[in-house]
């Protein structure tokens, strides 16, 4: 969801940067990328462990964090290109979709209705109460079986090398539509295919998968 149907990664570093400021912590633009795609609660802890935070403040960082990025997601975020294209080119393919996300539901019910997406999606997943989040491909299988799919007929999109490996290790097809300036990064050569938006997926992807 976040960074391949809204573009709300810039909104969620800002967040980190305005909630780890609190705490002296500050983060280069690479830093934060090693960290993109992991739940609020796996990220504040990793780095409120390496800047040696005390752990009572961990929950309280995590709720400002999620609260600020909500905020900032209502008052700018914005779709990312080929969304409703992605969508109707399933729909008409008669494919079920679901949405299996590292953030927490609120902020997923905020991002789906803003996009008035409901209607389209079978189910909706979040990782934000299980043991274990992105990379591991629990939230990914949680959604399979709600969809009553088997995972190794679901093909998934990623913007994440995080989820990327969640995907594959949930044995699903891994579509990944990195960042501009990580397109070129050898680490995406393990998805089963990469483009650099979703309005440039057709039939011909789709029958490349297949096979």
């Amino acid at each position: 969801m976040d960074g391949l149907l809204i573009d709300s990664e810039p909104l969620w570093r800002e967040a980190a940067q305005h909630v780890f400021a609190q705490y002296n912590i500050r983060l280069s633009a690479d830093e934060y990328k090693t960290t993109t795609g992991l739940r609020s609660r796996e990220f504040v802890r990793w780095w409120f462990s390496k800047y040696n935070v005390e752990e009572k403040e961990m929950k309280h960082a995590e709720d400002k964090l999620v609260k600020t990025v909500i905020e900032l997601v209502q008052t700018r975020g914005k779709v990312m290109p080929g969304v409703d294209y992605i969508f109707q080119f399933f729909k008409e393919h008669n494919f079920k979709i679901g949405l299996a996300s590292s953030s927490n539901m609120e902020l997923i019910n905020v991002v789906v209705d803003m996009l008035h997406l409901r209607d389209n999606l079978h189910a909706i997943t979040s990782a934000e109460n299980l043991f274990y989040g992105k990379p591991h491909p629990q939230v990914y299988l949680n959604c399979a079986e709600e969809l009553n799919s088997n995972p190794v007929e679901c093909v998934c999109f990623e913007d994440s090398f995080n989820g990327m490996i969640a995907g594959l290790a949930a044995r699903m097809q891994c579509v990944v539509v990195p960042e501009h300036l990580q397109y070129t990064q050898e680490r995406w050569g393990a998805a089963s295919l990469k483009i650099s938006s979703l309005k440039n997926f057709n039939h011909l992807h789709l029958d490349l998968l297949e096979r």
